[in-house]
């Protein structure tokens, strides 16, 4: 594997066989590179196989088809190389000790990673500095507000020095101040060389701080590509604002094939959206026959990309 690629998943399939009930698929034929240094997205509903991903990639979950490197180590028979080089950090509370202060979590995710004494003591004054609870080090992590639990994840994921961290869904529940400084430190590790696989179903988040971004939905992947460029992916998607329209033209132009909606907007304008590719022209060549002059054409936010290809299941702007 080149040295530049700090995940590669190839062909990943995951079968869940439940008792008494139909097997579950939740990956199918996943496959995807992350280069060193990159925030990736992993943007989907509830469901669309995001944290099963992350379960594999950190050793906690089998595949039952395909491979998955972590630095040109495979996750499945090279485990113990793995390991110290991943961090998790998961939304909610999961993975702290509540009745235990920040300090104490912390010493004991070092004790895991069997640092030494005084590099436990080292890495947690200086973690603890970093996402600004040294003031805190010593109150229970319980009453903590949920934006302090997250910071405090960040630091344990971190503890063990991981180049990859993988954050599933790490701004859950955060108020947006929270939220906006959870992401700027996601920015300062970016900085110092390591690869974030961050899943959300957060447009603002996958959109503010991935250079990359896979949609998954059902298991499988629909596109890579960076937010911006995103849209121009399914450039049939593509929306036509106009003025002045009289009725019976809407009418006309409901039936036009690949015309997905027809609807009014708060300032008075009528938007058409279109779903197939050749759709614009002829709604185009509609207005045009009608004496419609006021007509604007654009492409779609990653948020509309989001709603076209995947629906509105788990949708959070």
């Amino acid at each position: 594997m080149p040295a530049m690629e700090a995940v590669v998943v190839e062909g990943i399939r995951r079968v869940f066989t439940p008792r008494k009930r139909e097997p579950v698929t939740a990956l199918d034929s996943v496959s995807l590179t992350i280069p060193v240094g990159e925030v990736h997205g992993l943007l989907g509903p509830n469901g669309a196989g995001k944290t099963t991903l992350v379960k594999i990639l950190s050793t906690v979950l089998l595949p039952t088809e395909g491979r998955a490197l972590v630095c040109g180590h495979d996750v499945v028979t090279e485990t113990k190389a793995v390991r110290p080089l991943i961090g998790i950090v998961f939304g909610g509370e999961r993975g702290l000790y509540t009745r235990l202060s920040a300090r104490q979590n912390l010493e004991y995710w070092g004790a895991l990673y069997r640092l030494s004494g005084p590099q436990i003591k080292e890495r947690t004054a200086m973690l603890l500095d970093r996402v600004g609870l040294t003031d805190r080090a010593d109150q229970r992590v319980e009453e903590f507000s949920r934006g302090m639990k997250q910071r405090l994840h960040l630091a344990r994921g971190l503890m063990g020095d991981a180049r990859v961290l993988f954050l599933d869904e790490p701004t859950t529940g955060m108020d947006p101040l929270a939220a906006r400084e959870f992401r700027k430190l996601v920015g300062d590790l970016q900085d110092e060389g390591r690869t974030i696989l961050l899943t959300t179903h957060d447009m603002v988040e996958a959109e503010t701080v991935c250079d990359r971004v896979s949609l998954i939905d059902r298991g499988r992947i629909l596109a890579t590509e960076t937010p911006r460029s995103l849209g121009s992916l399914i450039s049939r998607f593509q929306r036509i604002d106009i003025e002045d329209a009289p009725d019976a033209l809407l009418a006309q132009l409901k039936l036009v094939a690949g015309v997905s909606s027809v609807s009014p907007q708060a300032d008075g304008s009528i938007r058409i959206e279109v779903n197939e590719d050749g759709a614009t022209a002829l709604v185009l060549r509609h207005l045009v026959d009608a004496g419609i002059t006021s007509v604007k054409t654009s492409l779609p936010s990653l948020e509309e990309v989001y709603v076209q290809m995947i629906g509105e299941r788990g949708l959070v702007v």
